[in-house]
């Protein structure tokens, strides 16, 4: 079952749109999500949401309602919103990946040693602007296979960021490369398994490169996700949800524990953050991430 809208078609439709405001079709969504209670939660886990899945919300409603619900945070926001998440006491929890003539983004990125120069030129200038903002977390990607085998594609990837891992270290910003399914949601992406990107960050060896656990792809590519995060979180620095299948909303209507998952989470000691990435089914897409941010909320 595939997913209705993937995160590379909901980024194309909000691309540019950030500062329309929310028709009036929504405002009775912003309104009942100002008048609710303040959500009282556990402050065990810190709690986000990535942006493209809420695309005809404004960021300025979505930072509105994550606040009332307790959210500490935003996900994949470029520069021009920063100082709208700063506004609202929230703070940007991983930063969008720059694209500089077609690159950069899921599928051409840095397992490709011809687009280094040009990643190298665009990576540095997004790693000051995160690191200006006072923020700690930048993604990445790996880039499709297109051909290319997995050993020299995880050599590539290493070669390209080891360029940019000094000024990284030095601004203190964590790069974070997701893992993503490349069986449902994107086809030939070559981070595609915890093994793969495990042995990159091994091979880089900084505290300043990691692994983004997208819980909803790793479901769909690994499964044993509990014993997984167990065994490897060292090397996980941020975690995704959605649910499996078609990564909706996280309730009832899909396969994963979630509770279960963020149990696991807590053991390994983690203090980064959790952020909802799925896409809502329902009219009330508020309702639905204020619900998933319950659930997790243990």
């Amino acid at each position: 079952m595939k997913s209705t809208m993937s995160r590379r078609s909901a980024i194309r439709k909000i691309a540019g749109s950030t500062a329309v405001v929310a028709t009036a079709k929504l405002l009775p969504l912003a309104s009942r999500a100002e008048d609710a209670a303040p959500a009282k939660l556990k402050g065990r886990i810190n709690h986000s949401a990535c942006r493209w899945c809420y695309g005809k919300v404004s960021v300025d409603d979505l930072c509105k309602a994550g606040k009332e619900m307790g959210l500490v945070g935003i996900d994949l926001l470029n520069p021009e919103d920063f100082p709208t998440v700063k506004k609202h006491g929230l703070v940007c929890s991983m930063v969008f990946n720059p694209v500089i003539d077609g690159l950069g983004g899921i599928g051409k990125a840095w397992n490709r040693v011809e687009h280094h120069d040009k990643l190298v030129q665009a990576y540095e200038q997004r790693l000051k602007e995160t690191a200006d903002a006072g923020y700690e977390r930048l993604i990445c990607f790996s880039g499709n296979r297109e051909g290319l085998n997995d050993a020299k594609g995880l050599e590539n990837c290493a070669l390209g960021l080891q360029r940019i891992l000094p000024l990284a270290e030095k601004l203190k910003v964590t790069l974070c490369m997701e893992l993503l399914n490349s069986k449902r949601s994107h086809k030939d992406y070559q981070c595609d398994h915890t093994a793969w990107g495990v042995d990159l960050v091994k091979r880089l060896s900084s505290e300043r490169f990691k692994l983004l656990y997208d819980i909803f792809h790793m479901q769909i590519m690994d499964g044993d996700v509990c014993d997984t995060i167990k065994e490897n979180h060292q090397y996980f620095d941020h975690y995704h949800t959605g649910g499996v299948p078609g990564r909706a909303e996280i309730n009832e209507s899909q396969e994963l524990n979630y509770p279960r998952i963020m149990q696991a989470i807590l053991d390994t000691g983690f203090k980064g953050y959790v952020a909802q990435e799925f896409v809502p089914k329902r009219k009330d897409v508020i309702a639905s991430l204020k619900q998933g941010v319950q659930i997790c909320d243990i």
